[in-house]
């Protein structure tokens, strides 16, 4: 028996969209309901471009767990290659059936060829998971941090985001029946072609300002003070003003709302900055920076505000 989320159709509306994401525990802007609404229903991908933390992948998770469709994650890194994102042979298997075949007295070449290269010897990685569709719809099929992948695996992508098929030589062209519905990120550390970008549509995410990031930390950190979430987050979009080698994210934002709640901060004083600023920022020349004297500044701001 389906759940009710999992029997929830797409939305209808840009407000549809928006609580779709807020009942998720999304805080988004319309701009980003509108464009995920349009993607939807023109069944075109997502391109999410944004610094790392921002909450790009985070789209894709909440919006598969708010329609109830299997999630597939498709995780890209340097060296991606077609049988490890798309489809590979089960080659033990495929010997086995051979010497089967031959102990079998079978030695027609086509005949042995046609029993091997079956589907029931091909292991289906997450490109050609994503075009099958199950009982409650095609998938969310999340491409996450395309610019870490090569070059020309991005191009092997051009066939699957325009016609949704695959082709296996042994076989032939593997379609979906129903498009999945397709987000992108990137972290922009590298420029996607443009011959890929024209097949979606594009959204760029921003960090959010202070209003929206107090929002997202009420709804992930509930049990923090709700003074020392304020000085969080001033504290946070002051630094984001700073010439930082990588600025916080919203995770970072939230782990450091977290890790202050659990040694029992009520709000933000010198210590506690100097002792956790490894949750909130990630290179050694920021966090010097800030020891140096600029996070104490900062923080004379935020006590002042």
């Amino acid at each position: 028996m389906m759940s009710e989320t999992t029997a929830r159709g797409l939305p209808q509306s840009i407000d549809e969209t928006l609580t779709l994401l807020t009942e998720g525990g999304y805080v988004a802007d319309r701009a980003l309901a509108t464009v995920l609404f349009l993607s939807l229903t023109m069944q075109r991908p997502l391109f999410l471009e944004g610094e790392a933390g921002v909450g790009k992948t985070e789209i894709a998770k909440v919006l598969a767990a708010g329609l109830g469709r299997r999630l597939i994650r498709l995780q890209c890194y340097e060296g991606l290659d077609v049988s490890s994102a798309v489809y590979e042979w089960n080659y033990a298997a495929q010997m086995i059936e051979i010497r089967m075949a031959e102990a079998a007295g079978i030695h027609d070449r086509s005949e042995m060829e046609s029993g091997v290269f079956s589907e029931k010897y091909l292991i289906r990685r997450p490109v050609l998971e994503a075009l099958e569709s199950g009982i409650d719809g095609p998938p969310i099929f999340l491409i996450d941090e395309l610019d870490r992948a090569d070059e020309a695996f991005e191009a092997y992508l051009l066939e699957v985001l325009s016609d949704y098929q695959v082709s296996v030589p042994e076989l032939g062209t593997i379609k979906a029946d129903e498009p999945p519905i397709v987000v992108i990120t990137t972290n922009r550390t590298r420029e996607i072609h443009d011959a890929l970008k024209r097949r979606c549509l594009y959204h760029w995410v921003d960090y959010p300002d202070a209003q929206r990031e107090l929002e997202i930390l009420a709804r992930k950190v509930p049990n923090a003070n709700a003074t020392l979430a304020k000085q969080v987050v001033t504290f946070v979009q002051k630094l984001r003003e700073l010439d930082l080698f990588k600025a916080p994210g919203v995770a970072e934002t939230i782990d450091w709302a977290t890790a202050l709640t659990a040694l029992g901060k009520d709000s933000l004083d010198a210590d506690a900055v100097s002792d956790t600023m490894g949750v909130l920022l990630k290179y050694q020349d920021d966090i010097a920076r800030l020891e140096d004297g600029e996070g104490a500044r900062v923080l004379e701001e935020v006590k002042a505000s």
